[in-house]
């Protein structure tokens, strides 16, 4: 393997294929896919334990989107694929590169595809990337040429011969896809879906579990794709007209600790009359330096913020009453998926349910919950490794190192196996506490627009009006279903009854009409979908194949050039020709 990566002989007329690793995801296979660890984020680490109410949806590779968009070569996507779909591309196309994207869990996966790419594709160049690219012995497993460790857009660019420091143009994609709720398919349409926006890759925080910080170069590494606000504000005018979107995913580890990109964001938008919507990722003690007034004219909808644990010592949550601040977010109608950790130092068996008590009484909309997991190349890994209580590939494959199953080390205090019954128990009692996370989000929503519904900035008022709009009818519907499934549960019932009294009082005699008539039609939905889980019923993303103009370009020359050869008479001569 060379890890200096010349430049590609062939340059921009290299034909790439970027793909990411096979499928099928649910289901417990010989390559790595454990039906625990489906190709879900929010079913996977945040609903899982809901059952009809999980929310169920897919999202894009991200990473391979953005170097699709940025490279000026013939290039093709394959996302999702199964191993046949994946076999078939490699066999019938001519590819000098091909790129693969993967996690660590993946590792049996991306061995399988690079022994087919040298069976079907033996002058390829195999180059991998994402956060497998943060195992040490990554080149000795794997048959492969490169490895990109961090920043791929610079990387392929080098590669390639282009210029490394281009600005970076970003795709035109939606954040979502297949999403389902209640045994619901809605619709993905731009009044529904956020387009996805990546700001920056890294994280300065630096937490020793934090994978993705050390794959960008460790504590205070990051690198901006757009530096300034004005940079970002040009580039979400684009994506808006593009997709005809009002709301952004962020996908970025700490928006707003860029405070000057975010506050020159801010009066672009008041400037502008923008009234956008961001989901973003923040910590606690980097959301406190903002202004309610800030956050909600920014557009701050949705948070994802690690709550990690009560006395975690992450400088973060350093002097923050995240319950407190939790509660004050929640009703400016902003919506918090807490991340709480299990399995600390600190945890033990003595302490876990105080600890799970402390994490459900944030009554966050959404509440992931993760192992304490140490991943190579962070500093908790090296920590591990150090001293000597990592568990071998033997006892703990890689293919099960995932968040949601058990500890790949020996904990000083939980003895292995209970911490998988530790994390169930977690999500069970967030579930049984506080309700199905769809009741909660649609709390949240309504105090929301009660409190901004009269405000006197019209683009505040376009932005709660915009976000409530299914209130009035699904969100309703939905609500009524849930309060009958819990009829024979009274404390559930009630609570989930004073939102759909709320909803009722804000909306009026339409509303009260509506919501029975859709919500038999959710409820039996709700009923349908619990049978088909039970009998092991699992969701997979469809596939999808794309090229950029080049990629394009090349194709349809090729399609012409054999289809004069099909048409061209026996022993006819061509004269070979050049152009100036």
């Amino acid at each position: 393997m060379d890890t200096n990566a010349p430049v590609h002989p062939l340059g921009s007329k290299a034909r790439i294929l970027l793909t990411s690793v096979f499928g099928p995801y649910a289901v417990d296979d010989e390559y790595g896919s454990r039906r625990i660890n489906p190709m879900e984020l929010y079913h996977n680490q945040v609903t899982r334990e809901q059952g009809p109410f999980s929310l169920r949806m897919f999202h894009r590779s991200f990473g391979l989107l953005l170097l699709k968009e940025n490279i000026k070569a013939p290039c093709t996507m394959l996302d999702f694929p199964d191993q046949e779909r994946f076999i078939r591309e490699i066999a019938d196309n001519d590819y000098d590169i091909v790129g693969i994207s993967a996690i660590i869990p993946n590792i049996g996966k991306v061995e399988r595809m690079c022994r087919l790419i040298r069976e079907h594709l033996p002058g390829a160049a195999i180059v991998i990337g994402g956060h497998i690219a943060n195992m040490s012995d990554l080149a000795d497993r794997v048959e492969v040429d490169h490895i990109c460790r961090g920043d791929g857009v610079s990387w392929f660019r080098r590669y390639l011969g282009f210029d490394r420091n281009a600005p970076v143009k970003h795709p035109h994609v939606m954040a979502g896809f297949g999403t389902r709720i209640l045994g619901v398919s809605r619709a993905d349409t731009p009044d529904d879906t956020a387009a996805i926006l990546i700001p920056s890759v890294g994280c300065p925080m630096g937490c020793n579990f934090c994978s993705t910080s050390a794959l960008f170069g460790g504590k205070g590494r990051f690198l901006n794709f757009y530096e300034t606000g004005d940079e970002l504000f040009s580039v979400m005018c684009d994506i808006e007209a593009g997709l005809k979107v009002s709301s952004f995913f962020v996908m970025d580890e700490n928006f707003l600790l860029h405070r000057k990109r975010s506050i020159r964001l801010l009066e672009l938008m008041k400037e502008h009359d923008k009234s956008w919507s961001l989901f973003v990722f923040s910590s606690a003690k980097v959301l406190r330096t903002y202004t309610m007034e800030q956050l909600i004219r920014l557009g701050i909808s949705w948070v994802w913020m690690g709550l990690e644990g009560e006395d975690s010592s992450y400088a973060k949550l350093s002097g923050v009453d995240t319950r407190k601040l939790v509660e004050e977010l929640q009703s400016h109608g902003i919506r918090v998926l807490g991340s709480t950790i299990i399995g600390l130092e600190n945890h033990t068996p003595e302490n876990i349910h105080e600890i799970m008590d402390y994490a459900v009484s944030h009554d966050t909309v959404f509440h992931q919950f993760m192992l304490y997991t140490p991943i190579p190349g962070t500093e908790l890994y090296a920590q591990h490794l150090a001293s000597g209580t990592l568990l071998s590939e033997e006892e703990m494959p890689y293919a099960d190192s995932h968040g949601q199953y058990r500890f790949n080390y020996r904990h000083e205090h939980i003895t292995q196996g209970r911490e998988g019954e530790y994390l169930q128990q977690a999500f069970r009692k967030d579930l049984e506490i506080n309700g199905p996370s769809l009741a909660r989000m649609i709390r949240t929503m309504l105090s929301g627009w009660k409190r901004y519904r009269n405000h006197p900035d019209p683009c505040i008022r376009k932005r709660f009006v915009r976000e409530i709009r299914s209130l009035k009818t699904t969100y309703a519907a939905a609500v009524w279903a849930m309060r009958k499934w819990y009829r024979q549960d009274n404390r559930m019932y009630r609570k989930i009854g004073l939102i759909l009294r709320d909803i009722y009082r804000e909306f009026g005699w339409k509303t009260r009409i509506v919501a029975p008539l859709l919500g038999i039609y959710a409820y039996v939905s709700m009923h349908r979908e619990n049978r088909r889980l039970d009998a092991g019923w699992t969701y997979e993303p469809a596939v999808f194949y794309e090229k950029n103009a080049l990629a394009l370009a090349l194709e349809k020359n090729q399609y012409a050039v054999s289809s004069q050869k099909a048409t061209m008479p026996q022993g006819l001569f061509v004269p070979r020709t050049t152009g100036n």
